[in-house]
């Protein structure tokens, strides 16, 4: 909860709403570290996606100041992105603070678009919401350069 009262520091959910959403079998939810010698949590993300449900909810992401700017906060997102198209998901929404263009830039330069806005959403200070959506693509862009072949049990994720 450190970084989500330091992250958030009007509209951090409460421990119990953590925990709850942390205990739902329909959340992903990931946590970073500087390194595997280093456990200090320094950013987390969670992904929200129904069973069967053409779309997924960003819930949360964040990451610590000191970690920013990084490629932390797109590698979390990489990830959930991920997770929603081996689920299934076609699109992915999130809502953005209207006050906060750093996170709008990386979630546009994502793929995700402005489509509505949500007035007075983030309480106490009634700053707007930004709702986004990504179309989640099919597939996974191939990487330019060699590649790895593997017989069909052997297979890599």
């Amino acid at each position: 909860m450190a970084i989500e009262t330091s992250v958030f520091v009007n509209d951090a959910w409460s421990s119990e709403g953590m925990a709850h959403e942390l205990a739902s079998r329909d959340g992903f939810y990931l946590v970073a570290t500087p390194d595997v010698d280093d456990t200090r949590i320094v950013g987390y993300s969670g992904l929200m996606v129904l069973p069967g449900a053409p779309d997924a909810d960003v819930q949360t992401i964040a990451v610590l100041p000191e970690a920013r700017r990084s490629g932390l906060g797109r590698a979390l997102m990489g990830q959930m992105i991920a997770e929603a198209r081996r689920r299934g998901v076609r699109e992915v929404f999130l809502e953005v603070r209207a006050d906060n263009p750093g996170a709008q830039s990386l979630y546009e330069s994502l793929g995700f678009e402005a489509i509505a806005v949500r007035p007075r959403y983030y309480m106490p200070d009634a700053v707007d919401a930004v709702v986004m959506r990504l179309q989640v693509p099919a597939t996974t862009t191939e990487p330019a350069g060699p590649t790895i072949e593997t017989s069909e049990s052997e297979q890599l994720p």
